[in-house]
């Protein structure tokens, strides 16, 4: 990166920056002042910002040629290689990496939600620049690529003590391919990145809740959640967008969930996808548990679930201290709270309900995902207007405590399951 320097002799100021191999001085007239530091600083941002794109153009902005490359000093001959004194080799003309990623994250955080700005800008930061930050992105090789792809595959994980995932792996290569292919697009030399792969991913499996673990984990949850875990097992809403669900966005006359909002890194933000801003409509469970929440609301806050301080639900906390606990005392494997979502998605799926209205509530442009994740799941395609889901729950779910075995009421659903596929 180039600086505003001072010429103690003058007590005036200069450009000390890099390009095309060489370290330039353009001394002014400007004495040392704030003012004119600021001015000198815009300029040289301009500059640096042309010469990471390939745009920099030395004559035109100085008016004068660009200095000539020096010469090596005389070497010994030597038995074989270029001639004493010969010129050094032609230096490259493309900027360096950090440069370059700079612009292109300027240029491309526009176009991003905030979650998504700060995963890449995480990225950057964290893995790409340290490595690749003073190579120019033209001098970059597949071999530079594919040694940096190896050593994250020996960085520890986070929270665990595994390594980092195939999927976390391919996440930070993203933002390299694009700042590569970008690069190489502008300045017109071959990406790094040609013909380089993601690494394969393990499919996570889901891991819904039968209906015997959902009653269970109704009739136990503490009275304070037990509102919000039905919402979430009964609409198949994201962790965000539950815990940024607003009253607003309540409507008991149509019995609608209106999806707009969601909370993201514990700040409001936008939703997942186009696709995930959505109606969702309410079961009489649903609908029971929501006009339940809006009398012990708290009066000053506008989040459905809201802590005592009427902020919205703190998602780390809630897994830490409701969570986890909860599914050590009932003796379920632990797993991801957002299993509560695919749980729902199974349920409309064992009661009928049609694939093109499940992936409407679930906030999906197609049937695809839904195919593809829950097809095991998938008895018959009876059903299309969420009355099945409507009759199953009014026959088999109830909030009264549980007590001795409650084995016959997945045997009653079972029965339910294949009377409905016979006929």
């Amino acid at each position: 990166m180039g600086s505003i320097r001072r010429l103690e002799s003058k007590g005036t100021l200069f450009l000390d920056f890099r390009y095309v191999g060489q370290r330039l001085r353009e001394y002014t007239t400007l004495t040392d002042t704030s003012a004119n530091r600021k001015r000198l600083q815009k300029v040289l941002e301009r500059i640096e910002g042309e010469i990471a794109l390939g745009a920099f153009d030395y004559q035109k902005t100085f008016g004068k040629p660009l200095p000539a490359v020096e010469t090596d000093p005389p070497q010994e001959p030597m038995l074989a290689g270029p001639a004493s004194g010969a010129l050094k080799q032609p230096p490259s003309t493309t900027p360096l990496f950090h440069d370059f990623a700079e612009v292109w994250f300027a240029e491309a955080e526009v176009t991003w939600r905030r979650s998504y700005n700060i995963t890449q800008r995480g990225a950057l930061d964290k893995y790409l620049i340290p490595f690749f930050g003073d190579k120019e992105v033209g001098q970059i090789t597949k071999a530079d690529v594919l040694a940096f792809r190896a050593s994250l595959a020996k960085v520890p994980a986070r929270k665990s003590s595994n390594t980092l995932s195939n999927r976390r792996i391919n996440s930070i290569m993203k933002p390299l391919r694009q700042i590569l292919n970008e690069a190489a697009d502008r300045l017109e030399f071959t990406s790094a990145f040609r013909n380089i792969k993601p690494l394969k991913m393990k499919r996570s499996d889901v891991m819904p809740f039968t209906l015997e673990d959902v009653q269970r984990i109704l009739t136990t949850v503490r009275a304070d959640y037990r509102n919000y875990f039905t919402v979430r097992f009964f609409t198949g809403m994201r962790t965000g967008e539950v815990h940024g669900l607003k009253w607003k966005y309540i409507d008991f006359e149509r019995r609608l969930i209106l999806v707009r909002e969601s909370i993201v890194l514990n700040e409001e933000d936008e939703l997942k996808t186009d696709g995930s801003m959505r109606d969702i409509q309410m079961n009489e469970m649903v609908f029971e548990a929501l006009q339940a929440q809006f009398k012990i609301r708290h009066p000053e806050s506008e989040y459905v679930f809201s802590l005592r301080s009427g902020k919205p639900i703190d998602n780390q906390n809630f897994l830490n201290r409701v969570w986890a606990p909860l599914l050590r005392h009932l003796g379920l494997e632990h797993r991801r709270a957002y299993q509560m979502r695919h749980t729902a998605a199974t349920l409309w799926l064992a009661a009928g309900e049609a694939p093109e209205w499940i992936a409407r509530q679930l906030g999906h442009t197609s049937t695809e995902m839904l195919f593809r994740v829950y097809s095991r799941y998938v008895p018959n395609l009876t059903r299309r207007d969420g009355s099945a889901m409507e009759r199953l729950l009014k026959q088999h779910i109830s909030l009264a405590p549980v007590t001795g075995n409650v084995t016959p009421v997945i045997l009653a659903l079972e029965a339910s399951a294949a009377v409905a596929t016979t006929t």
